[in-house]
């Protein structure tokens, strides 16, 4: 099964690690993983200011630090897994990304933001809006 991880960083991220540790049926040789880290892009008019392989260092640096514990994780596991780092949107990315030949999403629900977003993250509500593959959400 090709398994989608979209990870933050957040006590969400961790959160989820510990679910997938502790459910042996999402984790092991059978299935592919690809994790990813959507990075928000920085304002058009700092981004004009900076050169572009500074920018590119900071996507790549905010990125790994998600990655870092996540590496960790999926080594002591002894799993392999692809790291993407990505600019945009969030929930737009994610639900992009799912899309393409992804079985299953996992990913953490934050439960703050507006009122409208009492029970789910604003990005977890848009990413279930925009996205047809099935999600697993860790709270």
């Amino acid at each position: 099964m090709k398994i989608l991880i979209a990870a933050d960083g957040s006590s969400y991220t961790k959160r989820m690690l510990a679910y997938l540790a502790a459910h042996d049926e999402w984790l092991g040789a059978a299935h592919e993983y690809t994790v990813v880290n959507v990075v928000p892009p920085v304002p058009a008019r700092a981004a004009a200011a900076l050169d572009r392989d500074t920018l590119k260092s900071y996507y790549a640096d905010s990125s790994e630090a998600v990655f870092k514990p996540i590496r960790a994780f999926f080594r002591k596991q002894g799993i392999q897994a692809e790291f993407v780092g990505k600019v945009g949107h969030a929930a737009e990315v994610i639900a992009k990304l799912a899309a393409q030949d992804v079985e299953l999403l996992i990913m953490g629900s934050h439960g703050h933001g507006a009122l409208g977003n009492l029970v789910l993250g604003s990005v977890t509500s848009k990413v279930l809006a925009g996205c047809h593959t099935p999600v697993l959400l860790i709270r």
